[in-house]
Order: C-alpha cells, then sequence, then structure tokens
C-alpha cells in the first residue's frame, strides 16, 4: 500500500479514534503485535522515537520502523522526541512513517520544517508538554495537520494524566474547530471521556492497549466507549 492509501485510511477514520503507541507492545513479536491491533480494529498506530537526550529514555531508530513497515499497512503517526528533528525527519519519511510529529520546544520556529515534510507526501505536527504555553503554537496551526497536546511529560509510559492540559485542547480547538489535535499520556477509559469532552480527537494509548490478558479488542473498546461518551 502506497502512503497516500494509507493516510486515505487515516483520514477516512471515525473520530475520535484511538492509535496504540507501539512503545508497551513486546518488540519480540512486534509483527505479530501489529497484526493482532489490526484485527482488534485499530486504524493507524503511534510510533515513540527517543533519543536518549531530549527525553531520558532511548527507543528505536528509522531502521526499526522501515521493518515494521513491511509487516503492516496500517498508518505510523511518529512522534520525535528529539533535540535534532530537522535531521531526521527525512530518515523515518523515507522508513515509512505518515504522519511526523515533532516538539516546538526544539524548534520554535518550525514552519520551514513543517512545510518540508508536508512537502514529502507526509502530514506533520506539533507537539508541546504539560509546562509549554499554548500560545507557542497558535500562529502555526495554519501549517500544521495535527496537534499533538502531551499530558504527561513525554520519555516513559504508565505516568499519571495531568487535566490542566485539558485547557490546551479548549482553546486549540476554538481557534480551528477542524483540526486534529492528539493527546498522549495516561488515557485509559478512565480519562478518555474528559479528553474527548474537551475536544481531542486522536487518542494514544500505550499501556491501556496492552493488557495482560492479551484481549486488545477489549482493552480498546472500553477506551473508545468512554470516549465516546465525551460526544454527548
Amino acid at each position: 500500500m502506497e502512503r497516500s492509501d494509507r493516510l486515505q485510511a487515516w483520514d477516512a477514520a471515525p473520530r475520535p479514534f484511538v492509535t496504540p503507541s507501539l512503545l508497551d507492545c513486546d518488540f519480540s513479536k512486534v509483527g505479530e503485535e501489529l497484526d493482532a491491533l489490526k484485527r482488534a480494529g485499530v486504524h493507524a498506530v503511534h510510533l515513540d522515537v527517543m533519543d536518549g537526550h531530549f527525553v531520558p529514555n532511548f527507543s528505536y531508530g528509522p531502521q526499526v520502523v522501515k521493518d515494521w513497515r513491511k509487516r503492516t499497512d496500517l498508518p505510523f503517526d511518529t512522534h520525535l522526541m528529539m533535540t535534532n528533528p530537522a535531521e531526521f525527519a527525512d530518515r523515518f519519511i523515507d522508513a515509512g512513517s505518515d504522519i511526523i510529529l515533532f516538539h516546538i520546544e526544539v524548534m520554535p520556529q518550525p514552519i520551514p520544517l513543517l512545510r518540508q515534510i508536508r512537502g514529502r507526501g507526509c502530514r506533520a505536527g506539533l507537539v508541546l508538554n504539560p509546562p509549554t504555553a499554548v500560545d507557542h503554537v497558535l500562529s502555526f496551526l495554519d501549517e500544521v495537520d495535527s496537534i499533538l497536546v502531551m499530558s504527561v511529560m513525554p520519555g516513559f509510559g504508565g505516568q499519571k494524566f495531568q487535566t490542566s492540559v485539558l485547557d490546551k485542547v479548549r482553546t486549540i480547538r476554538e481557534r480551528k474547530p477542524t483540526l486534529n489535535i492528539s493527546i498522549d499520556g495516561g488515557i485509559n477509559k478512565g480519562t478518555a471521556e474528559q479528553a474527548v469532552r474537551a475536544g481531542v480527537t486522536q487518542m494514544v494509548v500505550g499501556s491501556a492497549t496492552f493488557r495482560p490478558d492479551g484481549n486488545y479488542k477489549l482493552a480498546l473498546d472500553e477506551v473508545m466507549e468512554a470516549a465516546l461518551r465525551g460526544l454527548r
């Protein structure tokens, strides 16, 4: 499947929707995990790329993403938690990523990189950490396809959701009603409803997806059931 087809599938996904973070999957059998997620009805997956510098953890690089691309046609929503995303964006695009997200904290003037990514036929977006004021991204809303609001400090899974970031979601939603707004950190069946009510359309879900019993469909259905209550 070509990138254009994957992005068409991304656009066709009903909102709100869940993108499981592969950071919490079993890396010894990622191909099987991807198959299981697709059977569970997942529309796309989220890739957490950590450089060990911008965040205090390290995950994987473009070669790993390239290998994963061979195993699935699910869209890859790739979050570059990196000090130097401009140096690596093209490598992750070449590896098969479809959406590239990078942090406003490391690129306060992001327009050149956003346009570079979009010029390669990918979607581009900005990420902001909990301490970062929403004002830092508001002037760039016409240049992005997505904004990812972090509800925890990035780098590790399983952290507690910070409700204070929902004010940022509300502000962005008011400024640009049609924009895809995603949220990452502590999203589960207990927090999805309030996130969607604030204006979130995409929920990155890690530890709440990869439950010990392996029933990913039930895990995702529980999150979606809560999320849909946020639309009422």
